[in-house]
């Protein structure tokens, strides 16, 4: 009769001991580098990249800011003629905590008309400002704006200099679009990237609610 391993249930008693060991000693280095941590600041947060769950993961920070009683707002790009199911849900519920600003029009190759494309930038851009100078608004989320710097929108310099002259210190700031500029990612503190693995659009899957929208 051949020995078998332990059961991961069970564990041996040599190996649990090991672990509890092994894991004492990173929470000790985990406590001590935690410790060094003690800073607290508004933060700039860009998501960009080629894969879903930029605009996802920026509101499931505005959620959060409304859990936590922090008043937040967002303004949408490109986009914001979508009825999604997120500015359903932020209007309807909490409003009193949340401004929602649908500034877009649609995609360039639905609108079709660049003078409107960037003057609707330019407005959600100019309602932005007005709602990050507020320094009782903690978060505030511009959704797909780096497609605005994509096709020259909006200029990415002006944004970055007024960021940095008049964002209250504890006011974030979260950028979504993919292809984000490379002076946007250098100035900013946080940077997620998404990659694509795979899509069921590839597959002939439409856009689905609750996923996409």
């Amino acid at each position: 009769m051949t020995q078998t391993d332990p059961s991961p249930a069970t564990g041996d008693p040599d190996d649990l001991a090991r672990h509890a060991q092994k894991m004492a000693r990173k929470k000790a280095a985990r406590d001590r580098m935690m410790e060094t941590k003690t800073g607290e600041k508004g933060l700039i947060i860009v998501h960009t990249g080629p894969g879903k769950g930029k605009s996802s993961s920026g509101f499931g920070m505005i959620m959060r800011c409304i859990a936590h009683g922090m008043p937040s707002a967002v303004v949408q790009f490109i986009k914001g003629a979508w009825d999604t199911g997120e500015r359903r849900l932020l209007t309807a519920h909490f409003a009193d905590l949340c401004q929602f600003h649908s500034m877009g029009e649609g995609f360039t190759w639905e609108t079709q008309d660049k003078s409107r494309d960037i003057a609707a930038a330019q407005a959600g851009w100019a309602k932005a400002q007005e709602l990050i100078r507020d320094p009782a608004i903690r978060m505030v989320l511009l959704d797909e704006i780096n497609i605005a710097f994509r096709y020259g929108y909006l200029d990415v310099a002006e944004v970055l200099a007024f960021l940095q002259a008049e964002k209250p210190p504890m006011t974030h700031v979260v950028l979504t679009g993919r292809g984000a500029p490379e002076s946007l990612v250098e100035a900013a503190d946080l940077v997620t990237e998404m990659t694509q693995v795979k899509h069921p659009f590839r597959s002939g899957i439409k856009a689905q609610a609750g996923v996409e929208f």
